[in-house]
């Protein structure tokens, strides 16, 4: 059940000890206020799921009461109580943005169903917000069977069910992004928030008021209180991408925020208590940042509860030809084609290295479909620098050692290289590399070279 925490005013301290006993039967926790003076004071300085409130109360109730709620705390749900001849009042206030209201004297599981009601469309929102923020789509898998591939799956499933701090460390566009997902979504919290954090891509002057917050007024141009991220994955997980690129003085706070859990709200005075697991991704060597004092050590060896290295995809070519079957099918499916690659094109892809590993793979594959219509990937419809990259080994010593097989290879890759530059158009080949067509067709036959 998602957590609540409740604040229950009401002016009859009989009423209040009665109610207040009740819900914390529940698991609920529960601060209480004699008048409504009291509740917006308790309102302004906590975070409360839910606000229980007698409709009149003494000094600020009824409408005026919900004003300030939705003004300082519009994320805390109101209802209210209210005798027989003050329905009128009561409607009113749900007009205004009251949640619910109950008709004295009522039931004590009347309260208690409309209560866990509402926290459950708290937690669905609280979901759907993360999701909205994230730009969440449906998880996508981590494609491969090689060695490093399944060794990695298996950290996953051991990881996964604990709450212990991982940091996920590779390269980039290895998919340290969809490694977390998984983690998250093999969880216990797998129905909470996964709410994602660039620490690259935010300003280091809104980084603080991004992960944790803000309350009205803390400086210019804070109109309203702002939940931060960390209050977004409440009951799930977040992910704090490119972590390296946190500021020194933001690193002490997420070392209070890992051991304490609990959070500060900047221009708040009030802890805040969380429960979230934290992931942390980056590409860079922390460790040399940590020796050349531009990240905090403490936080290192707090953060490296459970490291996960996510491996360079030249270190697992076995994985390429299901990642391209993959990513032939995702953009072929949204284009209405049916690609497939040739023994040579995929040849070609294996010996590539691929320093923007899978990310650069992915797009690839992704420019092949849509500048190239044709149903079956031929070499010289792959990027010039895969076939480059092929030149270049063999002119660095990988040419075979007998004159006759050089001159072949070099004549192999002249070929591909006319082919690719007509876009695979045999008789502007032949006139680009001033033999007849016929004589193209032989030397492609020869060389092995597919249709």
């Amino acid at each position: 059940m998602f957590n609540c925490k409740i604040l229950l005013a009401e002016d009859d301290e009989i009423m209040r000890i009665t109610l207040s006993d009740r819900l914390r039967k529940n698991g609920w926790l529960v601060d209480e206020a004699s008048d409504g003076r009291e509740a917006l004071t308790q309102l302004k300085q906590n975070v409360y799921n839910l606000l229980i409130s007698d409709l009149r109360m003494p000094h600020l109730g009824g409408e005026e009461l919900l004003d300030e709620v939705l003004l300082h705390a519009p994320a805390t749900d109101v209802i209210f109580m209210t005798a027989y001849g003050s329905v009128e009042d009561a409607v009113q206030c749900l007009k205004k943005g009251a949640a619910d209201y109950l008709l004295k004297p009522f039931d004590m599981d009347d309260l208690v169903i409309r209560v866990k009601r509402l926290i459950e469309n708290q937690a669905i929102k609280a979901r759907c917000a993360s999701l909205e923020h994230c730009h969440q789509q449906a998880q996508k898998p981590i494609i491969g069977s090689s060695p490093a591939t399944r060794a990695l799956l298996h950290l996953i499933a051991q990881v996964a069910p604990s709450d212990a701090t991982v940091l996920i460390t590779g390269e980039s566009g290895t998919g340290k992004e969809l490694v977390a997902s998984a983690i998250h979504y093999s969880s216990p919290r797998a129905q909470g928030p996964f709410v994602r954090v660039n620490c690259a891509a935010i300003p280091e002057g809104l980084m603080e008021s991004e992960l944790f917050g803000h309350e009205k007024g803390a400086f210019t141009g804070a109109e309203a209180r702002k939940m931060g991220r960390f209050e977004m994955a409440n009951n799930g997980t977040i992910l704090l991408d490119e972590i390296g690129e946190l500021p020194l003085h933001l690193q002490a706070k997420l070392l209070r925020v890992l051991q304490e859990r609990e959070i500060e709200r900047v221009g708040g005075g009030a802890p805040i208590r969380i429960d979230v697991r934290v992931l942390c991704a980056t590409a860079r060597k922390l460790l040399t940042e940590v020796r050349e004092g531009r990240f905090r050590e403490d936080l290192y060896y707090r953060l490296q509860v459970i490291p996960v290295a996510v491996p360079p995809l030249r270190e697992r070519k076995e994985d390429i030809p299901e990642l391209c079957t993959f990513f032939l099918r995702e953009f072929g499916s949204s284009r209405g084609r049916d690609q497939n690659l040739s023994p040579a094109a995929l040849q070609l892809l294996m010996a590539y290295n691929y320093p923007g590993n899978v990310r650069e793979l992915r797009n690839i594959i992704e420019r092949i479909t849509v500048l190239n219509p044709a149903s079956v990937v031929e070499p010289w419809l792959l990027p010039a620098e895969l076939t480059r990259e092929e030149r270049e080994s063999e002119a660095s010593g990988a040419l075979p050692l007998r004159l006759g097989d050089a001159v072949a290879a070099a004549e192999k890759a002249c070929i591909l290289r006319a082919l690719q530059a007509t876009g695979g158009k045999k008789s502007e080949t032949a006139h680009l590399l001033g033999i007849s067509r016929k004589n193209l067709w032989e030397k492609m036959r020869v060389h092995r070279i597919e249709e």
